[in-house]
């Protein structure tokens, strides 16, 4: 086991990861809790290292000495394994699990994945969110995806099968049904309303 590293002023915030701390984080080591804290670059969350959640990717992973060292960097504390021994706040935690879904909205998601990312059980993240934002983490993903679609529909001409892949959802039939609900017109007659207004415009 290493030894507990020099706490000194003149430390530098990062430390260096190694193979055993990789093998702790990968084990969820509860021996090494007060020697290090790793951080997540894509989530930007830390953690203990025997923290229960899902194994970041090692190239993502940085290695502080201290839970304030983590925070300076703009680290948010993990909702699970509570790495300072406080509770995030929950508009915070729900502000982080946005965040992520504005970064990627693109990609499959559901509450099962943004719970493992956001270091919380999925019912429980359910519930949080809609209760900070009014609507449930899947209609949040929707109108973004959407309100994107709207955005390729206005500045380019890629088709509407080609926007339906582009926004994250593969079904076009099913992100024609659903443009349609939100805002009364399908994609085409939405792209050809707004060039219509455009020309009166000029």
């Amino acid at each position: 086991m290493e030894a507990p590293q020099n706490s000194g002023s003149n430390q530098h915030p990062e430390e260096m990861m190694t193979d055993e701390r990789w093998q702790a984080i990968v084990e969820n080591d509860a021996s090494y809790n007060h020697q290090f804290f790793y951080a997540v670059e894509t989530t930007k969350i830390f953690c203990k290292p025997s923290c229960k959640s899902r194994v970041p990717k090692k190239e993502n992973v940085r290695i502080f000495q201290t839970a304030e060292q983590a925070l300076n960097e703009n680290f948010r504390p993990c909702k699970r394994c509570k790495p300072t021994n406080q509770n995030l706040p929950d508009c915070e935690w729900i502000s982080n699990v946005t965040e992520y879904i504005d970064k990627n909205f693109t990609e499959k998601l559901n509450l099962e994945l943004l719970g493992m990312i956001a270091h919380g059980s999925p019912f429980h993240l359910h519930r949080t969110f809609k209760k900070i934002k009014g609507i449930t983490p899947a209609e949040y993903i929707q109108h973004v995806r959407l309100k994107a679609a709207k955005d390729y529909l206005i500045e380019t001409n890629k088709s509407i099968t080609d926007i339906s892949i582009s926004v994250g959802i593969s079904n076009s039939t099913y992100f024609i049904t659903l443009f349609k609900n939100k805002f009364g017109y399908t994609p085409v007659q939405y792209r050809k309303l707004y060039q219509s207004d455009e020309k009166k415009e000029k």
